[in-house]
């Protein structure tokens, strides 16, 4: 499930800050599996998607032989609770193609962990630490019954950005506002500092609550709740056609309550 505290941040906060002179991400190659998502032949001498060796050309020591490695990954949580993120398919953006991919720990995990390893993203995030830390976060997720789903956010081909599509009705964070059946909520962090501060975190906020609407017929709103403190994040979902609802008072944070109606997205 999401947070039990509902402390993530939701939008581009630490994303959107200036440059903090954390170390970049690099740009990542993609596995055999997620090329298929998009319809693509893998290149015969494709790399680990998420080696930081640009040279590297194996698979983890401990992956065996590709197609056992594969048939051995555990598949994300996707119920229907959410009506299945990782079918949405990619969308075009003002930024390049964009597609959710749910996360698998195998294949992901070195990735996500180093993200949250930046200080601009340990700041909201709070997980920075090895990667047993970014593990236990995840595995409570995908071992779930799928009311919350852990994503990759694809940008052009690249790993770029961390997502979390989640049941808000069904989420502990229902406790601290006037949830609504079917409410969806998003947590982002934008993982490469070359991606911040220039709008990418706001037109993929807008691509992915239209995701969401587009998806979940069921879905009035789309919600999401950032730090109070983290302006760069608020001003980002303001720029995406979400709205101002309310402060709430979280367990650990005071946050917004940020909206996206499904009747205003024409106008916002």
């Amino acid at each position: 499930m999401a947070p039990a505290d509902a402390h993530t941040d939701a939008g581009t906060g630490p994303a959107a800050q200036a440059d903090t002179g954390a170390e970049d991400t690099l740009d990542l190659p993609l596995s055999e599996e997620v090329l298929a998502l998009f319809g693509e032949d893998a290149p015969v001498t494709a790399k680990h998607p998420l080696s930081t060796d640009a040279s590297a050309s194996s698979e983890p020591d401990d992956a065996g032989p590709a197609v056992a490695g594969r048939a051995a990954m555990k598949m994300p949580a996707d119920s229907e609770l959410l009506d299945h993120p990782g079918d949405w398919g990619p969308v075009t953006t003002p930024a390049g193609v964009f597609q959710l991919v749910p996360v698998r720990v195998e294949r992901d995990l070195a990735v996500i962990s180093h993200w949250m390893n930046d200080p601009a993203v340990a700041a909201f995030w709070e997980l920075a630490g090895p990667e047993a830390v970014t593990a236990d976060h995840l595995r409570p997720q995908l071992d779930g019954d799928g009311r919350s789903v852990p994503c990759l956010g694809v940008l052009a081909g690249i790993p770029m950005s961390y997502w979390e599509i989640y049941r808000a009705d069904l989420d502990p964070l229902a406790r601290h506002y006037p949830a609504r059946p079917h409410d969806t909520g998003i947590h982002l962090l934008i993982g490469g500092v070359n991606n911040r501060g220039r709008g990418v975190g706001t037109t993929l906020l807008r691509a992915v609550s239209d995701l969401v609407l587009d998806n979940r017929p069921l879905c009035a709103r789309v919600v999401a709740e950032p730090d109070l403190r983290n302006t760069p994040s608020v001003s980002a979902f303001l720029s995406a056609g979400f709205r101002f609802s309310a402060e709430i008072e979280l367990p650990d944070k005071r946050a917004a309550l940020m909206v996206r109606d499904r009747i205003h997205r024409g106008q916002l």
